[in-house]
């Protein structure tokens, strides 16, 4: 099987980089299917290089065009920013209206060791942060990440971006096996980090 590096979803292109993440989140649509819509995103290695993923997004490209990109598949896509980011700007160069996305969970900064987010100013026009929770123990119960300061690195990274004057969204997953989050903590955590605030409702099948 080849690897999917690049599928649609409801109209849009999606850039599936790794199937690597720091996050273990029991809510994860990986734990209990292959597939979005069929399209199998479980990678055979994690050697493809922005060659290939420019090559497969350009097939797509033509066949279905698409005002927004975004980076989110079987893993976490900043664990490949170097390969996202030379993917983004040859998007961001050659289709300069298309908007361009990642979603993260936020962690990017601190696995690397570094602040990556002024790199990307000008070539990422959106982060959708995976915030979680209200509270750091809350947090571990659901996304169990591979690092005690998880939490705290989340906001970081959000913070990060609003200083940057990047747009950023704050997301949570809501209704988890009937488990219910305090949604106005974590509006006003998102609010108070700069962020906007979304709520994503679990999606019992996936899709």
């Amino acid at each position: 099987m080849s690897n999917v590096l690049v599928y649609t979803l409801d109209g849009k292109i999606y850039i599936n980089l790794t199937n690597r993440c720091t996050n273990d989140c029991i809510f994860c649509l990986r734990n209990d299917k292959s597939d979005v819509k069929g399209q199998e995103l479980w990678l055979d290695d994690e050697n493809s290089t922005a060659k290939d993923v420019i090559e497969q997004f350009e097939n797509i490209y033509h066949q279905t065009p698409s005002e927004e990109v975004i980076f989110c598949g079987y893993g976490e896509p900043m664990l490949k920013f170097e390969v996202l980011k030379e993917v983004a700007k040859y998007i961001k160069n050659k289709y300069p209206a298309t908007k361009i996305r990642v979603n993260t969970n936020g962690h990017a900064n601190f696995v690397n060791k570094r602040n990556l987010i002024p790199e990307l100013k000008n070539i990422i026009d959106e982060f959708s942060v995976s915030l979680n929770a209200a509270t750091k123990e809350e947090y571990n119960e659901l996304s169990r990440p591979k690092f005690d300061e998880a939490y705290e690195e989340v906001k970081k990274f959000i913070k990060a971006c609003h200083d940057e004057n990047i747009s950023v969204v704050a997301s949570v997953v809501e209704g988890y096996k009937g488990q219910h989050l305090d949604l106005d903590a974590c509006e006003k955590i998102a609010n108070e980090l700069g962020a906007k605030f979304r709520v994503r409702e679990w999606i019992v099948n996936g899709y």
